[in-house]
This record gives structure tokens, C-alpha cells and sequence, in this order.
């Protein structure tokens, strides 16, 4: 029976591969597909499965939102380019028999513009932002199994528009009785616009559905995480004009065969991030986005485009967590993460 509802769930969010096929500058609501925590920054921008409960993942797969994330507070801040910045706050509370709860809110800051006239004279400044909403809900199939759903109303301003919108993520995940291994699935920004910017001008939400997994070593104190990105997709691979299209060759061939065609297809989905805990509570974290550094680099110096890096550690009552990653020569991005078990402040002590 387990089986069986988990199969229904997979075959229904693979389904959607068929009612979205484009990816980046063609939908609305660019921003929920914002990296905003710095382990999953740090991890290469997108976790949806991991082996121990974090609300960070479980901010991109709902079905992560654990029971041992009870009563948890995160906020997390990240400084982008130019003005740009972005914060995130969760809260998440688990009711026996029932299910985890959460409930969050995104708000992404573009800072100030500058206002003019057609014919060029400045006349003031005007501000933009976003926000969403975030209300989800998790429940165990059984003891290997979760399902969770993610609810987001969403806010968009931009100088004298506004819009108004409504998405929702499902997700599935697996966790195996060792504790060690863990996958997941997730169907993102499933929705609509509930209002546009202006009459008429109706756009399509940036829907992704993605596939992870994450391992634990057993007798080495590293994680492997490894995540398959925009799989409703087979034609993410960037190819550059009047350069090796390929991601595998020395550069010579001016056509790429069919082999490298499919291999630049596959290494643009994929994801890849390894986490080293050489003692307990402290954390040094890494990752590598293909397509990112495929797309940004400069062919003259690609310099460190397309990698990430991120350190945690737990201080008293707090984990802190702090990432950077590297999306362009001109610079990257920096995430700050605090969090904390609000039990801890109210526990008793044993006497």
C-alpha cells in the first residue's frame, strides 16, 4: 500500500514535465527560486533531500519538514549584487497525529530607482520588492516515507504595479532506517497569477521540478548531496556561438557529437555538494552548479564561477551558518543563517 501511494505521488508530479518546458527569463516570480539559506547555497543553490531535518531543505521540499524540527526559529539574510538583498524567517511546530507545520515569510529588497520623464529628466525614485508567504504541512506515510505540501501567496510591487499571485510545491521524501540515506522529489511553483502588473498580461510561474539524494558516510565523517535540477527540461545546456559547445572536450572539435551533446545535457541538470563535519557541530560545506558555470563564466577566466563553500557551527543554543557562492567575476553572494530550538530556552534543567 506504502508502495503503491508513493508511486501515484511520483507519476502525478512527473505529469507536470508535460505542462511547463521553459526555464529562466520567461515567467514571473523570478525570485522564488532564490537560494536563500547558505547550507543549500553552499551545497550548490538547491537541496531537496537531505539526511538529518533542516528547514532549509525543507524550504525547497516541504516533505523535509520533520517532526525533529519542532519549535525551531531560522532567519536567514542574503547580501546580493548591487542593492539587492533578501531575508527569510521560518517557524515550524510538529502536533502528534497530525503532522509538522510551518510558516514562513520571503521578502526580496531591489533598493532604490531612479525615476525619469520620456525625454530623460529625473523626477525622483521609486523602490521594488517581493514577498511570499510560506504555510506548509508534512505528514509520514510510514516510517520511511513523507509527503509535505507548501502554500505560497505572493506579493510583487514594483513602483506603481502590483501583482498578486498564488504557488504551491509537493514533495516526497525517502529517508532509509539507518538514518544515512536520503532522496527526495519535488514539483515547485505550481500556480497562477492572481492579478498581473498590468491588464492582460497574464505570465506563467517559474515551475521546476527536481530530484536529490544525499549519503552519509558511515565510517567517514563527509555527506554527498546531489541534486537533478529542471528535469521537466531536455534542453538546458547552454550552447556558447563560435565556441567548443561541449563541457568535455579539449576544445577542438567545432561540432560536438552526440555523446557530448547528451553528456552537457545531463552535467547541466546536476547539482553536486559535499559537507565534511570533522568534529561534532562543526561543518565545512562545498559545491559545484554546472549549468551555473556554463553560463556566467568568462571564457578568457573562468575563475572560480559555478563553485560555492559555507561553514556552520553550533554555538550554545545557536547554529550559524554563513556561505558563499560564486555566480560571475563581478562577484557573489553572501548568506547569513542563525537558528535555534526555541525548547531549549524553556527546558528544565535535570537536577
Amino acid at each position: 500500500m506504502i508502495k503503491r501511494v508513493f508511486i501515484i505521488l511520483t507519476v502525478i508530479l512527473a505529469s507536470l514535465i508535460n505542462l511547463y518546458a521553459q526555464v529562466g527569463g520567461v515567467n514571473t516570480y523570478g525570485f522564488l527560486n532564490l537560494t536563500i539559506t547558505p547550507r543549500s547555497a553552499a551545497l550548490g543553490s538547491k537541496v531537496v533531500a537531505l539526511d538529518e531535518p533542516d528547514q532549509g531543505v525543507a524550504l525547497f521540499n516541504p516533505a523535509n519538514l520533520s517532526s525533529q524540527l519542532h519549535n525551531q526559529l531560522s532567519l536567514s539574510y542574503v547580501s546580493y549584487y548591487a542593492d539587492i538583498k533578501y531575508a527569510f524567517v521560518t517557524y515550524s511546530r510538529h502536533l502528534d497525529g497530525i503532522g509538522t507545520f510551518g510558516i514562513g515569510l520571503q521578502h526580496v529588497g531591489y533598493g532604490d530607482f531612479i525615476e525619469a520623464d520620456v525625454a530623460g529628466q529625473i523626477t525622483g525614485s521609486f523602490t521594488g520588492y517581493d514577498m511570499a508567504f510560506h504555510l506548509s504541512y508534512s505528514r509520514s506515510i510510514d516510517s520511511l516515507f513523507t509527503v509535505g505540501v507548501n502554500i505560497k501567496p505572493i506579493y510583487s510591487h514594483l513602483e506603481q504595479y502590483t501583482s498578486y499571485g498564488i504557488a504551491a510545491d509537493f514533495g516526497v521524501a525517502y529517508h532509509s532506517r539507518d538514518g544515512l540515506s536520503a532522496a527526495g522529489i519535488v514539483a515547485r511553483n505550481v500556480g497562477t497569477m492572481l492579478k498581473p502588473y498590468t491588464p492582460d498580461t497574464w505570465e506563467s510561474l517559474p515551475f521546476e521540478l527536481l530530484v536529490g539524494a544525499s549519503q552519509k558516510l558511515k565510517h567517514a565523517p563527509f555527506r554527498l548531496v546531489g541534486t537533478f535540477q529542471q528535469i521537466q527540461t531536455t534542453s538546458l545546456f547552454y550552447q556558447r556561438e563560435d565556441k567548443s559547445n561541449s563541457l568535455f572536450d579539449d576544445g577542438q572539435s567545432s561540432k560536438p557529437t552526440l555523446i557530448n551533446r547528451v553528456g552537457n545535457e545531463i552535467v547541466s541538470h546536476l547539482i553536486l555538494g559535499v559537507e565534511f563535519v570533522p568534529i561534532k557541530n562543526f561543518y565545512i560545506r562545498g559545491g559545484y552548479n554546472f549549468q551555473r558555470r556554463n553560463e556566467m563564466k568568462i571564457e578568457e577566466r573562468a575563475s572560480t564561477v559555478g563553485f560555492s563553500w559555507g561553514l556552520g557551527v553550533k554555538i550554545n543554543k545557536f547554529f550559524i551558518n554563513y556561505s558563499r557562492a560564486t555566480y560571475h567575476l563581478a562577484g557573489g553572494s553572501n548568506h547569513f543563517s542563525i537558528s535555534t530550538d526555541l525548547d531549549d530556552f524553556f527546558r528544565k534543567k535535570n537536577l
